[in-house]
């Protein structure tokens, strides 16, 4: 087989590094990539949104199958272009990649259908949303109606804040024009909670849970990720049952009765709130950084899943999961997710004892060059995430570079 995959980060470089575990695979291609997949993969510059290119470059050297990384690709409509020339690929179509890059559709999918989340108002004028906010108790969670990179949701504590972030949305067009949708607040731990899904099957995926905010203890502003942990301990097997029968297998029932049916990753961000598990966000592929703690724990071939639903037949074995726990503690430009520099020397990455999956990196004159605000993260597993933790931060500190931070609490709340 000839394996295409689409993106640049460290999502794409845990998925080209679980797709050298199976012996299915010829040749893996990677576009664009980045310096650290260039190892495992052969790197091709074209960009993730030039889909027309994607498709072309995949016609012109026979692969077998494409696997979508990044929301902007599933946005520009890849699959339904990589379809309509009759080239296999997973990922869910541009209608059903909706459920991510309009918060609104979500919502309204959600409360159509009886799927438990927070009451919502949506807004296209700004005046009316900073009333509205005006009008009920804070904190207020406003959350940009599109793509803005992990970026584009606010948890307002005052009015000042909230203020601040709907002139950013909705006058500035600081992420696109577009619209906001208002939220009700909800507090209790969030999990991710990944599934492999072909329409009406869904194949549910090891929980994982992410860091946003970019300082320990939860600090400082939200971020993209700046790691994250796999298994969870507070999640207990009602919980996942409860989440996979009122959560996930519904909402891919609804969009199969929308006439979107959902096929390849659907991500469900859940609280586990007072009042039971409620839905947070949805998103139509792989989490970043959650596929990188994830995916070193399946056993199962990801190239059988991925060929089984881009194909529409079913897995004949369920899922199968490592029950050691992983760490993964991202290294980030200093600045982030601010202004930050780029182009600083990266030593030590080959020393770490664990997985180093690239995220914005470059090569420069045979050395490896920060070219992201999130630049690598590194991932240990161990026996207990106590374990792994250790371990993690332990490997993190043989990385040397002058321009790079880094959570050093990943999972420490968790750990008992």
């Amino acid at each position: 087989m000839k394996v295409l995959v689409v993106g640049g980060g460290g999502r794409e470089h845990a998925i080209v590094d679980a797709l050298t575990r199976s012996g299915r695979i010829d040749t893996i291609y990677c576009a664009p990539g980045n310096a650290g997949i260039a190892a495992q993969a052969e790197c091709v510059p074209i960009r993730e949104t030039e889909v027309e290119a994607l498709r072309d470059f995949a016609l012109a050297h026979n692969v077998t199958l494409t696997v979508v990384g990044p929301e902007a690709a599933l946005a520009a409509g890849i699959v339904d272009c990589f379809r309509a020339a009759g080239l296999r690929i997973f990922g869910p179509t541009k209608a059903a990649a909706r459920i991510e890059s309009s918060k609104e559709f979500a919502k309204e999918l959600m409360a159509k259908y009886g799927i438990p989340t927070a009451g919502f108002h949506a807004f296209t004028a700004y005046e009316e949303a900073r009333d509205y906010v005006a009008s009920r108790p804070l904190p207020a969670v406003l959350k940009y109606d599109g793509l803005a990179a992990g970026k584009g949701v606010v948890i307002a504590q005052t009015m000042e804040e909230a203020d601040a972030a709907l002139r950013d949305m909705l006058l500035d067009d600081k992420f696109g024009h577009g619209k906001v949708v208002v939220e009700d607040w909800l507090e209790g731990p969030e999990f991710s909670f990944m599934c492999f899904v072909d329409r009406r099957r869904v194949y549910p995926m090891a929980l994982a849970q992410d860091h946003k905010r970019a300082y320990d203890g939860d600090e400082g502003p939200n971020t993209g990720g700046m790691g994250a942990y796999s298994p969870l301990p507070f999640v207990t097997g009602e919980d996942e049952r409860y989440a996979l029968e009122r959560i996930m297998q519904p909402v891919a029932d609804a969009m199969c009765a929308e006439g979107c049916p959902f096929t390849g990753v659907l991500y469900g961000g859940l609280m586990k709130t007072r009042d039971g598990i409620k839905v947070i966000e949805f998103n139509a592929r792989f989490g970043d950084p959650e596929t990188e703690v994830v995916l070193p724990r399946l056993k199962s071939d990801i190239v059988e899943i991925f060929s089984a639903v881009a194909d529409g037949w079913e897995l004949e074995h369920p899922l199968e999961w490592h029950d050691f726990s992983t760490v993964g503690v991202v290294l980030a430009s200093k600045g982030y997710p601010g202004n930050y520099a780029k182009g600083a020397v990266i030593e030590g990455l080959d020393e770490v004892d664990g997985a180093v999956y690239h995220m914005g990196t470059a090569s420069k004159e045979g050395r490896i060059v920060t070219a992201g605000g999130r630049v690598a993260i590194v991932v240990c597993a161990a026996p207990t995430l106590g374990e792994a933790l250790e371990k993690c931060n332990r490997e993190v500190g043989k990385v040397r570079c002058d321009n790079l931070f880094h959570r050093t609490d990943i999972g420490r709340k968790a750990i008992k």
